[in-house]
């Protein structure tokens, strides 16, 4: 499949809308929701979100390994259908508690995320694996990634309007409506990829002169380790990897403390809404200059522009005082600009890196799988360290220390400025300009 109507791509891309609409609320607001409900210190709530981020982190390979091994058998809407009811389920126990929660509320967070993540990366992962099994032409690769992107763009926005402007419950409806919407435009009338065949051998990793002696005579379960070390050989895929883990964790720090940082440090929490809208708006209407850009320039050095133009609006935040919202609106725009490169155009070089490994139409789910396993470390890694350290530092949610508020702003602002900059450096150095 070459070319991919506005339907075809609109009846794919929109199962994101419901996913982001999920995704906000985890990443953002439960830290200051668990901290002000049931009164958990930033260091219980950092360890919650790290161990269950780090547990989920590890299934998302074999999920992928498993979408992998019954392609031929199972179509990706089966696994996706299998994702709904820990989706819904999951996401109401988190925002929802029941009484229990009251006496154990650490577990129950726990307990919670562990059902929520489970659906959310089956989900996601098969996804994102129809998706790239639908074309490999680089133009229409990048149009699917930006749609299916945008279209989860609209949902944090809706995510980030519906928690500013009504209630917890309103959003949970909305959550489940539009999951069970967008699920049935998908299942209904979204294009499948032409054929799936089964694997080769070599595309499971046997047979492969690195990996024979591995696998020759292996059990199930070092066949399985094998498949998951797929992606790895491919020495274009470490390079983009690494990079997008750098890239990753310096955009996932900021969103963790966000709203400490327009609270605490900015005294704008009442705005907290409406910033968040204005940075996710203009990511999504950012989605076709990045196209353009990437079809001059080709996705990485496109990238690398996105990534530059970060740096350039955000190393400003630091030196905002308290009350200047018009200020931060601005670098919220541009640096919601840059976030549309960095959502449309690393899933499209992961499918030119697919297909030049010549795993096209096969293994999509281990390279998703480990895809998705690289995006939960690195949100695992920005609330597990910046959350427990600033607690350290003796920065307190609510409180005006002037040294725990010297904390925040270094740590939402400085440290991602240094970390994306070597990302841009890595991308810079990395042999994907010409895949």
């Amino acid at each position: 499949m070459t070319r991919l109507s506005l339907p075809a791509l609109l009846n794919y891309g929109l199962f994101g809308l419901p996913l982001a609409l999920l995704a906000l609320p985890i990443y953002v607001y439960v830290p200051q929701f668990y901290s002000e409900r049931f009164g958990l210190s930033l260091t219980l709530i950092g360890t919650a979100l790290l161990l269950a981020r780090l547990l989920d982190a590890f299934i998302d390979p074999a999920i992928g390994w498993w979408i992998d091994q019954n392609h031929h058998r199972r179509s990706h809407a089966r696994y996706i259908s299998l994702a709904l009811p820990p989706l819904i389920f999951g996401f109401l126990a988190l925002f929802h508690p029941l009484p229990i929660a009251d006496f154990a509320p650490f577990y129950w967070f726990m307990s919670a995320l562990m059902v929520v993540y489970a659906g959310f990366s089956l989900a996601t992962i098969a996804h994102q694996s129809w998706g790239a099994a639908l074309t490999q032409a680089p133009l229409e690769r990048t149009r699917l990634t930006a749609v299916r992107e945008a279209c989860g763009l609209l949902g944090v926005i809706s995510a980030a309007a519906l928690s500013q402007l009504t209630s917890i419950a309103w959003l949970s409806t909305s959550f489940v409506v539009s999951l069970l919407l967008a699920g049935s435009l998908l299942f209904r009338y979204a294009p499948r990829p032409a054929s799936r065949t089964a694997l080769t051998p070599e595309a499971a990793g046997v047979n492969n002169p690195h990996t024979s002696t591995f696998v020759s005579g292996a059990s199930g379960l070092g066949r399985v380790l094998s498949s998951l070390k797929l992606p790895f050989r491919n020495r274009h895929f470490r390079s983009l990897f690494t990079v997008f883990v750098v890239n990753g964790i310096a955009a996932s720090i900021p969103a963790t403390l966000f709203l400490f940082f327009a609270k605490d440090r900015l005294q704008l929490g009442h705005l907290s809404g409406i910033f968040l809208i204005l940075y996710f708006v203009a990511a999504a209407l950012s989605m076709p200059l990045w196209v353009t850009v990437a079809g001059k320039l080709g996705e990485a050095r496109a990238w690398l522009i996105g990534m530059l133009l970060s740096i350039a609006a955000f190393m400003w935040v630091f030196g905002l005082d308290a009350g200047a919202g018009v200020s931060f609106g601005v670098i919220c725009v541009l640096s919601g600009c840059a976030l549309g490169a960095d959502l449309a155009l690393p899933p499209a070089l992961l499918a030119a890196v697919i297909r030049q490994g010549g795993h096209s139409g096969q293994r999509e789910g281990a390279y998703f799988g480990t895809w998705n396993w690289a995006t939960k470390m690195n949100l695992a890694l920005a609330a597990g360290v910046s959350l427990p350290l600033l607690d350290y530092l003796g920065y307190t949610p609510g409180g005006s220390d002037s040294q725990g508020i010297l904390a925040l702003g270094i740590a939402y602002a400085i440290f991602p400025c240094l970390l994306k900059l070597l990302a841009a450096i890595l991308l810079w150095r990395a042999p994907l300009r010409d895949i």
